[in-house]
This record gives C-alpha cells, structure tokens and sequence, in this order.
C-alpha cells in the first residue's frame, strides 16, 4: 500500500498473524490517524456493526431457500446487533453521541464489483462480505494493541474473534456452493481492488478508511 511503503511512514509493526485474506496489510498512516481519533472510530463502528447485520439480514431475505446461508446467517447477525449494542455501551460511557457519519467510499466501491445476475452474484457478495470482515478483524487486532486507553483496548480485543469467524463463514459458504478455484480465483481479484481502494487514506478516520 502507498501509505505504507515510505521511510516517513513505515509499515505497521503487526503484533497478530497476517490474513491471507487480504493482499496489503493496513498502513502505519491509517493506525495513527485512527488512534489520534479514537472517538470517531468508535462511533464509526458503532455503524460498521449495524451495517454487518443489516447485510446479513438481507441476504437471508434474498435466498431463504439456502437452509445453510440462512442458519449460519443468522447467528452472525444477531452477533452482530450484539455487538452494535455493546459498542453504543462504550459511546455513552465515553459521552460520545450517536449520530450520522458520512461513509468512506469503501463499501460502495466494493459493491460496484458485485455481478447484478446469478449465480455471480451470490459469490461476489459471499467474497466481499469476506474481505470487509477480515480488514475489520486486522484493524480492530491493531487497535487492541495499540489504543492508549487500555480499558478501550481490551473492548477492541473482545471483538476480534468474532469478526476472524465471520470472514470465515463467508469463505466457507462460498467454497460449498462453488468450485474452490473458481472461488480463489474470484477473491483474489476482489483483494487486489480491496487493498487499491485502501491505498489512498481517506481524509476522514473510519474503520474502513
């Protein structure tokens, strides 16, 4: 990643596993920006998590047939408003309102890359579900490290697990109902515009920024 290759702005020095998932590793230049706005992030996941469930959600609605997809779903999205709940917690410990924040071009970039027809579509979404779940996972294992509030920082680490378990029942999902090459194949292109799009830091902090 461009932000992360300078001699003014080194890597991160990642404490956890590298995700294969993922093609480039988050930039030092997004840690310190999130970490000099540690109020923000916080709100922003708070919407980061409603946003997971809703996607769930939606693709139960859209294939309710799929007894599987819809079980395991289904227990991801009530994860998921679990920890939309707990993440308000911390909002109102901090004194931080909710409210609206404008959405980084992350997500929708990501979403152009879903084929409109079937059976594309399913795997696209399964796939992209998957990386934004595996960068959630990168970046909230970098704040726990590193957050300087550490009682904020233990909340950023309770939630890692969940979010590595996500992105890896959307993997499996997509390698029971398509070809596994045709699935590495597919989520190797997506990684590639899922680190572009990251290349650039977002001027604003936000988890996927």
């Amino acid at each position: 990643m461009g932000n992360g290759s300078s001699i003014n702005n080194p890597p991160v020095d990642l404490t956890v596993t590298r995700i294969k998932f993922l093609r480039e590793p988050t930039s030092r230049a997004w840690l310190d920006q999130a970490l000099a706005h540690l109020d923000i992030i916080l709100l922003d996941h708070s919407h980061c998590e409603r946003k997971a469930a809703g996607v769930a959600l939606n693709l139960m609605f859209r294939y309710p047939s799929n007894v599987k997809l819809v079980r395991q779903l289904t227990a991801i999205a009530q994860e998921e408003l679990q920890h939309f709940e707990q993440v308000n917690q911390q909002l109102q410990l901090r004194g931080i309102p909710l409210g609206p924040l404008a959405a980084p071009p992350y997500g929708a970039a990501l979403n152009r890359l879903i084929a409109r027809q079937e059976p594309q579509r399913l795997l696209d979404t399964l796939l992209v579900c998957a990386l934004i779940e595996a960068r959630s996972h990168e970046r909230l294992n970098l704040l726990a490290h590193h957050c300087p509030d550490p009682e904020l920082g233990i909340f950023f680490g309770s939630l890692v697990a969940s979010e590595a378990r996500h992105y890896g029942v959307y993997w499996q999902l997509a390698t029971e109902s398509y070809p596994l090459v045709q699935v590495t194949e597919r989520l190797t292109q997506l990684a590639q515009v899922e680190s572009d799009i990251l290349a650039s830091l977002h001027p604003q902090p936000r988890i996927h920024s």
